[in-house]
């Protein structure tokens, strides 16, 4: 018995293995949905161990699929874990779970790109930004975790949104710094945390580390899933600073972040010139270069967060200085001056004839 005073571990009580899960619900994992299952309990539970100390934290588990990582989640002793599962398949496997773990486990038939986790937690949980961890054996407040084996074909675009979430303290992070451990493909793990002057290093190093402490905290095989990936998987860890270290609106630093990556093996003031239209381009490109002090003979991938923050803080004015300038799209220009073209071109044969 456990002493007075103190509460024993929640531990879920012996359970078909997720191998029979799968067998006994007839599962396959769908390749139009990037499905890849992880088998290994042992696995499961390091992902859940280099999350953090989740002992009576609330975890926000996307993608859970048959259940691996739930299981190892419930385990560590949770106040409680929200799954949100779009693929109705898994619903009687994870409910299975849910009779085995009571008032723990709750489960959502939706998409986790829509899901609206605002609400999903107590308000109590709330924590101010600049609150920070005053005892080392405590996890940084909110005491709110997300977990994630990302299917492929969705974890960029979701880190991207949360990642504006961070920004504008909204979705997850309407809570406080919520902090995130998700699965990708290892290319993509290596993408976001490569430093400055690496060949990894891209929009994607840019946009999450002017946010975020991002670290690469584990790589797991592809053949430890089923089925196996061709690439191996890489465990990010993400920790929203207390201040973002570029101060410009999301949608301003992925633009400039963007258009610079544009030619990424060029020199920076190719890409950042398209930020600009035809007519100003040169004259425009050599002012933003030269108020932000970066050196247009540097490559994108040696730009580093400093570099990006002056020169979306020089984009911002003279975006102010031109109301017209932030809507502009070189995409857009060079698409009217092809039908421009073509427009001329096709009067020409109608002169001849």
């Amino acid at each position: 018995m456990a002493a007075s005073g103190t509460l024993s571990a929640f531990r879920l009580p012996p359970l078909p293995t997720i191998r029979e899960i799968i067998k006994l619900f007839r599962l396959q994992a769908a390749k139009q949905l990037s499905q890849n299952f992880l088998l290994d309990l042992k696995l499961t539970d390091k992902i859940v161990r280099k999350a953090g100390n989740l002992t009576n934290a609330y975890v926000y588990e996307v993608g859970p699929g048959p259940g691996g990582i739930t299981r190892s989640i419930l385990n560590a002793n949770v106040a409680e874990l929200l799954v949100v599962e779009k693929d109705s398949r898994f619903i009687p496997g994870l409910q299975m779970l849910s009779d085995a773990a009571p008032g723990k486990l709750r489960i959502v038939h939706g998409d986790v790109l829509t899901f609206k986790i605002e609400r999903a937690f107590p308000g109590s949980l709330k924590r101010q930004w600049e609150d920070g961890c005053f005892f080392s054996c405590l996890p940084d407040p909110p005491n709110i975790h997300i977990i994630g084996n990302l299917p492929f074909n969705v974890s960029t675009p979701l880190i991207i949104k949360w990642l504006e979430n961070v920004s504008c303290k909204g979705g997850p992070f309407v809570y406080g710094r919520t902090q995130m451990t998700l699965t990708f493909q290892k290319e993509v793990a290596e993408r976001l945390t490569a430093n400055t002057g690496s060949k990894q290093r891209s929009r994607l190093s840019v946009m999450a580390q002017y946010l975020c402490n991002v670290q690469h905290i584990l790589t797991i095989p592809g053949q430890a899933f089923v089925p196996k990936p061709e690439v191996d998987v890489g465990v990010v860890h993400f920790t929203p600073l207390v201040q973002p270290r570029i101060e410009q609106p999301f949608k301003l630093v992925e633009k400039v972040v963007q258009n610079a990556f544009q030619f990424r093996r060029k020199y920076c003031y190719r890409g950042l010139g398209m930020l600009f239209p035809e007519v100003q381009r040169v004259e425009s490109t050599g002012k933003l270069l030269e108020l932000a002090d970066v050196d247009p003979t540097l490559r994108p991938s040696q730009l580093s967060v400093s570099h990006f923050k002056s020169l979306c803080d020089v984009y911002r004015k003279m975006c102010d200085e031109d109301p017209h300038l932030f809507a502009y799209n070189f995409r857009e220009e060079l698409k009217q001056n092809k039908s421009k073209t073509q427009e001329k071109e096709d009067d020409k044969e109608r002169d001849r004839l």
